[in-house]
């Protein structure tokens, strides 16, 4: 399975550089490793990524260039503005996240708090929760995404796109975000949750 990441441009505007301007530079420099199992295919405008775990590719903007240099990977840029030094660590990061996923894969882990909350399993890629509300909310994970249900409070995310596993677990805690009274609600695993005190009867 192939996932293409969309534009990336947009991102770099959002790269802190100011008063670091060799920050992602340095990034940017440094070389990625490819793991054994792992094969690169770079063209003009795209880098392919393939290992055990499956396939990812990544656009290149204009200005970067990605080279494959005996078992490493290296991303260049061809002009120091501010934009492209910004992109520059970017792509790095992406590729290197996409090397990471196709051969270890990401994970990541939610947990349910309340009376009466609950998961339950509805295949490989949905749930179904509930959450305190008259009716089940029926979830669905886009493909390249697996969902699993250890137990009827625990939520296990996992896929080989770092970025589309955050996502899924971001949109999954937004049905029900931990309130601050008594903490109940969708939340990950190990989050601390800033509590309010309640309200006392005069």
């Amino acid at each position: 399975m192939i996932v293409r990441h969309g534009n990336v441009e947009w991102a770099a505007k959002f790269c802190v550089t100011s008063g670091k301007e060799g920050k992602m530079s340095r990034i940017g420099k440094t070389p990625i490793e490819i793991k054994s199992g792992v094969e690169v295919v770079v063209t003009e405008n795209s880098v392919e990524i393939k290992g055990p775990k499956g396939t990812l590719a990544q656009r290149i903007p204009e200005g970067i260039e990605v080279q494959k240099e005996d078992e490493t990977i290296i991303v260049k840029r061809d002009n120091d503005l501010r934009e492209t030094k910004a992109l520059h660590g970017l792509i790095r990061s992406l590729v290197n996240n996409m090397v990471l996923g196709v051969t270890e894969g990401y994970q990541k882990q939610l947990e349910l708090v309340g009376v009466g909350y609950r998961a339950q399993s509805k295949g490989s890629n949905a749930l179904e929760l509930q959450l305190g509300f008259s009716h089940p909310v029926q979830y669905s994970a886009p493909e390249g995404i697996t969902l699993e249900v250890p137990s009827q409070t625990e939520i296990n995310i996992s896929g080989i796109d770092k970025q589309v596993v955050g996502q899924v677990a971001a949109d999954i805690r937004a049905l029900k975000k931990p309130e601050p009274y008594k903490g109940k609600g969708i939340r990950y695993v190990g989050e601390r949750i800033i509590r309010k005190a309640g309200k006392t009867a005069k």
